[in-house]
């Protein structure tokens, strides 16, 4: 028997997808569809840092680590240096026992190795989206 989907209300909120990949995309679009949240995507760092400065309301940054031209970690750096704030959780493939530590340093808040679980990106975003 399958649970009902959970009331979830994000439509005030804004996240920025950092990912390259069409179909890994496409699945964070999915199940993030019911909460209603404004969704932007990048397809490389460059893309993140034009949406970041073109939409400085965003809420929330789910940056995959390994991406074309500006991977995540030297992206994350870079929005560290002008906004301590805003929330980034880095997704990888690339599960290395000091991935983890690698992103927090670059200054990611949180981790997420794929292939990511619906119940754990739902849970991460709860943490840093709702008070």
């Amino acid at each position: 028997m399958t649970q009902p989907e959970e009331e979830i209300d994000w439509q005030q909120k804004s996240v920025l997808i950092a990912e390259d990949e069409d179909s890994n995309y496409k699945y964070l679009e999915i199940v993030l569809r019911h909460t209603g949240i404004r969704i932007f995507r990048a397809r490389n760092g460059h893309e993140v840092l034009s949406l970041y400065q073109e939409h400085p309301g965003m809420d929330l940054i789910l940056m995959d680590i390994k991406m074309p031209e500006l991977d995540g970690l030297e992206t994350t750096r870079q929005i560290r240096q002008v906004d301590q704030q805003i929330p980034i959780v880095a997704l990888t493939a690339y599960a290395m026992s000091d991935d983890r530590d690698i992103s927090l340093q670059a200054g990611c808040n949180d981790y997420i190795a794929k292939p990511v679980r619906k119940s754990r990106i739902i849970s991460v975003l709860k943490q840093y989206l709702e008070p």
